[in-house]
């Protein structure tokens, strides 16, 4: 068995900024601030982009923690609002993602998932703006599972065995990211990764950090297909 964990944002799909617009403006309903507007989002989780904006203006942890849950419900919200805009760009899928999971699904050793910095409901909202099921991930780890990304692979493979009876070692699982913290977060693991450069990260970027194989989008399937069977 294969386990194979998809991130979303610049890996599945490009939601241009509804995210960002979305944290924003929650941020600055609930603690009366935006955060600093260079910070890069790509690459963490929900609740690390909140708590890491919030810090560097001036709130205790104690404080972020305790306003966290208004925040994020602030945020689904937000983001619900800004997906279904006529106004701006629409939310589209990456190249190559439909044919991929099509080809994915038939091959019977192997469960789709994701592992994404986004909350779970923030995940569903963005999933459902480009029509890609939901269902067909099994095992998935989110955002509100944990703040930091490198906990998120072995909430995985965890579920994995909870949920489904899937005993899954760490070189058993996938992950396909486009970001340096998707590389790097299941190494503890063993885990073996596939950058992908439709995020803010060139090929050559991600190549730097080793990962199993990367490539400068997903639509040549059957090498995709290749590399997650390795």
């Amino acid at each position: 068995m294969k386990l194979v964990l998809f991130d979303i944002d610049g890996t599945l799909l490009w939601s241009d900024g509804a995210g960002r617009r979305a944290m924003e403006q929650a941020l600055l309903r609930v603690f009366g601030t935006t955060g600093e507007p260079t910070y890069r989002y790509d690459g963490k989780t929900d609740r690390q982009i909140a708590r890491e904006q919030m810090r560097e203006a001036g709130f205790t942890d104690a404080t972020i923690t305790s306003r966290l849950d208004d925040l994020l419900n602030e945020y689904v919200h937000g983001l619900q609002a800004e997906l279904a805009r006529t106004d701006t760009t629409p939310a589209r899928l990456c190249d190559g993602i439909v044919p991929l999971l099509q080809a994915l699904h038939g091959h019977e050793a192997v469960t789709l998932g994701l592992l994404t910095g986004n909350i779970e409901r923030g995940a569903r909202a963005k999933l459902n703006a480009v029509q890609v099921d939901f269902t067909q991930f099994r095992v998935n780890a989110f955002g509100c599972d944990h703040e930091d990304r490198p906990e998120l692979p072995a909430i995985a493979q965890r579920r994995a065995r909870e949920h489904h009876g899937l005993e899954v070692a760490g070189d058993r699982i996938v992950i396909i990211g486009d970001t340096p913290a998707d590389i790097h977060c299941g190494r503890s693991l063993g885990v073996r990764a596939i950058g992908v450069a439709t995020g803010r990260y060139s090929t050559d970027e991600l190549a730097s950090h080793a990962p199993a194989a990367v490539f400068a989008n997903l639509a040549e399937t059957q090498a995709v297909v290749s590399a997650i069977l390795a």
